[in-house]
């Protein structure tokens, strides 16, 4: 049997890059979907550096000039350039490469192939726009999302296929946890080694109990073993057996498919991970919504023509949410959680719902808890103990068990908590109910605001340390900051600038802005790097321990200090050198 398991392309790892994507495709709008339109489509994805930069598999078999063009992001590539470049690759199916990166775009509605003509959707247009939430944009789609389909020929045999993916994500986690509460166990959710063998492989939704309780027993024989050598056996010969008769289910791909899967899924808010990093669970503080959603829709594929499942998936207003009309409820839940978030705080004041519309209303206050439980993590955070498991996060960025990019700005985002006695620290990420990040801020925004009474500051935090760290931060940073100094309230305006390492481009850069201009006027941009962070904290956690009161004044003296040294250094690097003894000269001044 021609089975697959079922997983989200991995070709766009990072839903951020859709948007890239995207607009490249938006350049050949309204062109026929031909072989040469494809390989124009990769070739242009090349010139605007969206595929191939900085990857140095790509580079492989590329001549020593071409990559030289590519990897100096002051080099514009033309069109013939990057047609040469893609044509140096010599794939073997070249047309195939553009095919493949649009599939992404059309799986979601954004773009799509109209009598044979490329067209970008009414839901694209918004996407590009800003005009949609990341998460709605994904819950939307994947409440469509089915197989079979008429427009995937891999997932197409119904007489296999018959399944909503993502509702049937929702039912199976709903069912196992259902199992558990009848026997007595503790409802947690499925684990990530669960989603993995039983989530991806539920190819018919008429088997959803079947599959619910081969988890079970799974579970079961596995908490048995005590040994681990055993256990690893155990879950090779399981997943060896179980995926026999699947044509994709090597353990490269499981683990790839799932750990994408999970990351995307998380966008809708309908999920939350549970048990330190652990567990799959449904949002309980999206209880309404899925009680709803659960009861409206059983998973079960639909039956489309070609023309109407296009039509379907592109049609942003469509399906209806199963809660629209429970938004009452959804209302006063939230305030009884804010009601008790408040008490723990001892707030006397509460908050102030400015709109008159119910759904306006629910997002106001679902950005007010935010806030609050912002509030508790700082709080939670005087705590030396947990100083301690900052530090040691950030010492271990790339090893934790969530993406490096998001991990930098969760732990940041702490650190700026811990650092002083800030009004707010509002990170721009995407966060899940659970005030956990679910994607980093959008390219649009400052990745986080911060708020003292003596100055304002945004903070940029990147995991580039090379040459692309450059060409993907410089622009950007000092465009969000002086977006930032035109709407502050205050007179003076900082930039703290975070990586593993400064490249010396991105150096180079941001010393111009800080000793000349950027559009007419000086900034004041702070490069960092984690080790001096971590530096910081640890002197920081020695004052605390030592009682003393940490105010925001000290570490503007410290920016401050290090923008004066611009002045009197002669280029970047002998300004660069001077930040140690500036941060040496902070922390004296915390003992």
């Amino acid at each position: 049997m021609n089975k697959k398991v079922w997983s989200i392309s991995t070709t766009v790892r990072n839903p951020e890059r859709l948007k890239d994507f995207l607009a490249t495709l938006s350049e050949i709008d309204g062109r026929a979907w031909d072989g040469l339109a494809q390989m124009e489509f990769q070739a242009r994805l090349i010139k605007n550096r969206v595929y191939g930069f900085s990857n140095s598999q790509f580079y492989n078999g590329l001549d020593k000039n071409l990559i030289k063009l590519i990897d100096n992001p002051n080099n514009e590539i033309s069109l013939d350039k990057a047609m040469e470049i893609f044509e140096a690759k010599n794939y073997e199916d070249p047309a195939m490469r553009g095919r493949t990166s649009f599939k992404p775009l059309e799986k979601i509605g954004l773009a799509t192939i109209e009598n044979k003509f490329i067209k970008i959707t009414d839901l694209g247009r918004d996407f590009l726009l800003d005009k949609l939430d990341l998460g709605e944009l994904y819950l939307k789609s994947f409440l469509k999302w089915q197989y079979p389909n008429p427009v995937d020929k891999e997932f197409a045999d119904a007489k296999i296929y018959n399944i909503k993916p993502f509702i049937a994500t929702l039912h199976l986690i709903n069912e196992v946890n259902q199992i558990c509460k009848n026997k007595g166990l503790k409802a947690k959710g499925i684990s990530k080694l669960e989603f993995t063998i039983f989530a991806q492989s539920l190819l018919d939704f008429t088997c959803l109990k079947t599959q619910a309780q081969n988890l079970i027993d799974f579970r079961t024989e596995l908490g048995k073993i005590k040994d681990y050598k055993k256990e690893q056996e155990f879950i090779d010969n399981y997943i060896n057996n179980f995926f026999a008769d699947f044509q994709n289910a090597t353990f490269k791909n499981l683990k790839d498919y799932a750990d994408n899967t999970i990351r995307y899924f998380r966008l809708t808010r309908l999920i939350y991970i549970r048990g330190g990093g652990y567990y799959i669970d449904l949002e309980p503080r999206r209880s309404v919504e899925i009680r709803n959603l659960l009861t409206s829709f059983n998973a079960t594929a639909d039956d489309f023509t070609k023309d109407e499942y296009k039509k379907y998936i592109c049609d942003k207003n469509l399906p209806i949410l199963p809660w629209q009309d429970k938004q009452n409820e959804i209302l006063d839940n939230l305030k009884c959680e804010i009601k008790e978030l408040e008490k723990s705080l001892n707030l006397k004041e509460t908050f102030v719902i400015q709109s008159d519309e119910l759904e306006s209303q629910i997002t106001e206050l679902r950005a007010y808890r935010g806030e609050l439980l912002n509030l508790i993590l700082k709080a939670r955070f005087e705590n030396l103990d947990n100083i301690d498991k900052v530090i040691e996060a950030l010492k271990n960025i790339n090893k934790l068990d969530i993406k490096p990019s998001i991990a930098l700005e969760k732990y940041i985002n702490l650190s700026l908590n811990i650092i002083n006695d800030a009004i707010k620290i509002k990170p721009n990420s995407l966060f899940g109910d659970d005030n956990e990040i679910i994607f980093t801020a959008p390219a649009n925004r400052p990745d986080i605001e911060c708020f003292y009474d003596g100055f304002n500051s945004i903070c940029e935090v990147t995991i580039l340390s090379g040459r692309n760290q450059w060409y993907n931060e410089g622009q950007p940073v000092m465009r969000h900051l002086r977006e930032f100094e035109n709407v502050s309230a205050k007179e003076d305006n900082y930039c703290i600038f975070i990586a593993p390492k400064i490249h010396r481009d991105t150096l180079n850069t941001f010393w111009i802005a800080n000793k000349y201009e950027y559009e007419g006027k000086k900034q004041k941009i702070i490069p960092l790097n984690i080790a001096q962070i971590i530096e910081i904290l640890t002197a920081v956690k020695t004052a605390k321990a030592d009682k003393k009161m940490i105010s925001h004044i000290k570490f503007k003296n410290l920016l401050d200090f290090i923008i004066k040294d611009v002045e009197i250094s002669q280029n970047c690097d002998e300004w660069m050198a001077k930040i140690p003894v500036k941060i040496l000269s902070y922390k004296e001044s915390l003992i």
